[in-house]
C-alpha cells in the first residue's frame, strides 16, 4: 500500500486540475441552461399576454349587446396583431 501512495502523489496536481476544469464546465452549462429557461419563460409570458388580450376582446364582443358581432369580428381580422 505504501508503494502505491508514492505513485499517486505526483498525479494529484493533474487530477485536481482536471477536476477544476470539469467543475468550471459544469458551471457554464448550468448558466446556459438557466438563460435558456429564462428566455422560454419570457416567451411563454408574452404569448399568455397576447392570448389574454384576445380573450378580453372576445369577452367584450360577447357581452356588448349593442354591437353587431359579425362587423366587430371583421374589424378585428383587419386589425394588426401585436
Amino acid at each position: 500500500m505504501s508503494d502505491t501512495i508514492w505513485i499517486l502523489i505526483p498525479l494529484a496536481p493533474f487530477l485536481l486540475g482536471g477536476f477544476a476544469i470539469w467543475s468550471k464546465h459544469q458551471q457554464k452549462m448550468i448558466e446556459k441552461q438557466s438563460e435558456l429557461t429564462a428566455e422560454k419563460a419570457a416567451q411563454y409570458a408574452a404569448q399568455t399576454e397576447r392570448l389574454e388580450a384576445r380573450v378580453r376582446v372576445l369577452e367584450r364582443i360577447v357581452t356588448d349587446k349593442g354591437i353587431d358581432v359579425a362587423d366587430e369580428i371583421e374589424k378585428l381580422r383587419e386589425a394588426p396583431l401585436n
